[in-house]
């Protein structure tokens, strides 16, 4: 604890007053996908940890604990509260504008909202930190800063449980003032579970599949909370009697302090959660104080828990203190299918126990000054630059939310994989991880911050590539549009899988969960396959020739999956007239601008790989030889080809057989990678140029005068070929950052920054932060929250750079 003035915030936060709610948030376009509403802040806790979310107004009501699964509930009881005294008159509050409506807590007062022209504080974020600063309520000046040990290149610290509040008090009066900060939380411990252990799987009304989830919620039976502290510091472990054998959901909380010489602590280790309050507010409220009332007994069905902790302290006229509180848990077990198991990342630090709450909220106060240095560290060069504006540091730095509670997985080390193994879910609505086509935009920032998770992520593919699944499916697609599915197998050895699989089943290991199309059948999955294993050798230092080799047979493999799709001979694979790539409620009918442009890059990208293996002497080198050959030759073939059946002479056609005059956004993602990864041209850069200005003016400035973002295509003139499209008239958040770092690296900065801050504008004003969708509509509507793809403005970053 320092005595020092109030913190310095950054001048680049998302910033929103306390409490303030939403005119017209964006609303869900389908109503089975997720919709929580805009109350939605900064998640705390490290990858893979499970994290938690405090929104603007105060309360905590994300709980992303189980890995791979969404609970957005608020849970009054755990709060943070402060009681503040000068001498003549005294206050209370809680400090969330939102109190329970089931009659819970009455007992307890929470902050007040007052007229927008003299707000009560204003809430801030700047990912991995966020900050409250209370005002024009309480006569000291009161901030309360949130982070978790999260900065680029620490595979460590950044996979703890762990969240650390720290706050800073100043009596800015002529007159002492007595303060005590009270943190409550309720004992959780083994809610985080499925209870259905073989949840039914079903296909949705837009197609996609999805199971059942039933935590555990409010099962608090056998739970109970004890004092732990030592010399230094003092806590609340939350517990729950043990069973034989720990499962997932099992293991322990805990809230924790620094002891000092000015502050009285207070705590109060059972009260029922869910009753009135009056057992812990009475005395709060009356002078700061708790009973330090111990009762380590477990409860009873049916019953809640909770345990609280406050700090009382007088501040003399000009002081400062600064206090740390710590919250922790230690669920050590994500469980996927019933009976597969994977340990925590951060259990490679602390053991498998479960009982480590209490010891990694210690580490956390010991460590918490250093942690936020190096946080400050890692994100002041970017903050100090001048030819970035403020709302896109702010976004550049608020995306990367999704690393923590993407249903985010980080597996403990193994033999084969010394770091673990990495997933984010391709989002909440669409529950499977690391879909392919959504990570060769999404995955830049993982790529730039932690190449060493973003290649694990990769071997996982070059992995499931050999691998074969026979299992008959229905098509979810054949449903939306009512026309009987054709039945396909789940995934065929050589083709590259969609995703890594769902949390219900076995990540890494089953792949391709999705069914709303037959993605053995995707012509742009290889493509994106290969050019993100070149993109990570080359970008993280062009030295790991050892990566280049686990993914050569994968490569190979999948391109000659790939090429059996060209029918015709031409040297391109069709597409085949259903949607069949990452736009898929989109028809492509022949050669198409995005799918051919793909597979032009990843021969180049294949062919400057096998160069570096036959230089290394790594692998069959007469194999190696004999592939770069076939490659050469298929690119030869193919490239004069993709200009003949495309080029019109203003852009590139949308495919070569459906006869469309579409002007697709993202027609030229081949030549960005291309150029990206320093091979040659797919296309003459002249025509790139035309293509690139003709998608701007009518995708973006002729889509409602370029307010909402670049629509994935529209005609030359603006308008939709088909008014009832669904993706062509979409603005979808991470094709827009793709397209805008491409617009950067032609040397068209200014366009793409004004098309990238009309899309952060929709996000960051309409109550869609901290939740960033796939798509956004003219109509002001939502689809698919917490999305991968949107993590693409890191690579406008990567080419400004």
């Amino acid at each position: 604890m320092t005595n020092q003035l109030s913190p310095k915030i950054p001048s680049c936060t998302w910033s929103r007053p306390i409490g303030l709610g939403w005119d017209k948030p964006y609303t869900v376009r389908y109503a089975s996908n997720i919709d929580d509403g805009p109350w939605h802040g900064m998640p705390l806790g490290g990858f893979g940890a499970g994290c938690i979310g405090r929104s603007s107004r105060g309360d905590f009501n994300l709980w992303h604990i189980d890995g791979g699964e969404h609970t957005f509930k608020n849970v009054p009881a755990c709060q943070f509260s402060v009681f503040e005294s000068n001498g003549t008159s005294t206050q209370a509050y809680a400090l969330s504008t939102q109190g329970p409506n089931d009659g819970a807590l009455k007992a307890w007062q929470w902050y007040p909202t007052l007229p927008s022209t003299e707000g009560t504080g204003n809430y801030h974020a700047l990912y991995p930190r966020s900050w409250f600063v209370y005002e024009n309520i309480f006569q000291a000046q009161l901030t309360c800063e949130q982070f978790s040990p999260v900065w680029a290149g620490n595979y460590q610290e950044t996979s703890y449980p762990v969240a650390i509040f720290l706050w800073n008090a100043h009596n800015p009066t002529n007159a002492p003032i007595t303060l005590s900060i009270m943190l409550t939380w309720q004992n959780m411990v083994g809610w985080f579970t499925n209870a259905l252990k073989s949840p039914e799987v079903r296909v949705r009304d837009d197609g996609s599949p999805v199971y059942e989830y039933q935590p555990r919620w409010g099962e608090s039976q056998g739970n109970y909370n004890q004092i732990v502290e030592n010399p230094q510091q003092f806590g609340c472990l939350l517990s729950r009697v043990g069973s034989d054998a720990l499962q997932e959901g099992d293991g322990t909380w805990c809230i924790a302090t620094l002891k000092h010489p000015q502050v009285e602590i207070f705590y109060h280790t059972r009260w029922n959660a869910e009753g009135t309050g009056d057992e812990v507010w009475q005395s709060f409220a009356k002078d700061g104080s708790l009973s330090n009332y111990i009762d380590a007994n477990p409860v009873g069905e049916g019953e809640q828990l909770g345990a609280a902790m406050a700090l009382r302290f007088t501040l003399q006229p000009g002081e400062t203190l600064e206090i740390p509180f710590v919250l922790a848990w230690d669920l050590p077990i994500t469980e996927f299918a019933a009976g597969v198991n994977y340990y925590r990342r951060y259990t490679d630090f602390f053991d498998r126990s479960g009982n480590n709450a209490w010891a990694i909220a210690s580490t956390a106060l010991q460590e918490y000054q250093t942690w936020r240095s190096q946080i400050q560290t890692w994100q002041q060069p970017i903050l100090d630059r001048e030819d970035l504006p403020n709302w896109f540091k702010m976004a550049l730095f608020n995306e990367l939310y999704d690393l923590t509670s993407g249903g985010t997985l980080w597996s403990a080390a193994s033999e084969l994989d010394p770091i673990g193994q990495f997933a984010v879910l391709e989002c909440l609505d669409y529950r499977w991880y690391e879909s392919l086509d959504v990570r060769l935009y999404g995955s830049f920032a993982l790529l730039m911050l932690f190449p060493e998770l973003e290649k694990s992520v990769m071997r996982a593919f070059a992995r499931a590539i050999p691998q074969g699944d026979d299992t008959p499916r229905i098509i979810g697609y054949y449903m939306t549009i009512k026309a009987e599915s054709p039945i396909a197998v789940r995934k065929v050895a050589g083709a590259t899988p969609h995703d890594l699989g769902a949390p219900n089943e076995h990540v890494w290991e089953k792949t391709n969960y999705t069914s709303y199309q037959d993605c053995n059948l995707w012509k742009d999955l290889g493509s994106d396959f290969v050019l993100q294993v070149y993109r990570d050798f080359l970008l993280t230092g062009a030295d790991d020739v050892e990566f280049l080799a686990d993914c050569w047979n994968a490569i190979v493999q999948t391109l000659d999956y790939l090429k059996t799709f060209d029918l015709d001979g031409d040297g391109i694979p069709e597409n085949s007239g259903a949607p069949d790539q990452t736009f898929d409620d989109w028809r492509l009918q022949g050669v198409s601008a995005y799918c051919g442009g793909l597979w032009l890059a990843a021969l180049e990208a294949a062919i400057a790989i096998s160069d570096l293996l036959l230089t290394h002497k790594l692998g069959d080198l007469g194999g190696l030889a004999v592939q770069k050959s076939i490659y050469e030759t298929w690119l030869q073939q193919s490239l004069p080809i993709y200009q003949e059946k495309l080029w019109n002479g203003q852009y590139y056609q949308l495919d070569s057989q459906s006869g469309s005059d579409v002007v697709m956004a993202d027609q030229l993602c081949g030549q960005f990678y291309a150029r990206l990864l320093d091979l040659p041209d797919i296309v003459p850069s002249d025509r790139a140029l035309s293509a690139l200005k003709t998608v701007y003016d009518a995708c973006f400035l002729k889509f409602c005068n370029g307010e909402f973002g670049t629509a994935n295509g529209v005609r030359p003139d603006g308008s939709p070929e088909n008014p009832k499209a669904t993706h062509p008239l979409e603005v979808w958040t991470g094709i827009n950052f793709g397209l805008a770092a491409f617009l950067v690296q032609m040397g068209m900065k200014d366009e793409a920054l004004r098309l990238t801050q009309a899309v952060v504008q929709q996000i960051y004003e309409n109550g869609l932060q901290f939740r960033t969708p796939e798509a956004i509509t003219a109509a002001g509507t939502f689809r698919a929250s917490t999305y991968l793809r949107a993590m693409a403005i890191w690579g406008i970053y990567l080419v400004i750079n």
